[in-house]
């Protein structure tokens, strides 16, 4: 299953679904407002799995809007 490649995987809360803004590369570890803590990898890797399996369930379509 492929997902869209500029899906922010790395900037969205795996457990709220906020989307932190912008993020430099160097940030390896972020708080969420909702008071998570990220390790910066494992929180994209929990998110392109949870899209990943929406898309097989649900098929294409699930990013969210771009502001």
């Amino acid at each position: 299953v492929a997902i869209d490649r500029f899906y922010p995987s790395s900037k969205t809360c795996s457990v709220c679904g906020a989307i932190a803004s912008a993020m430099p590369l160097d940030v390896r570890e972020w708080t969420c407002r909702c008071g998570a803590v990220h390790d910066r990898d494992v929180n994209a890797a929990k998110n392109i799995l949870a899209v990943g399996l929406t898309v097989t369930a649900c098929g294409d379509g699930v990013r969210p809007p771009r502001t």
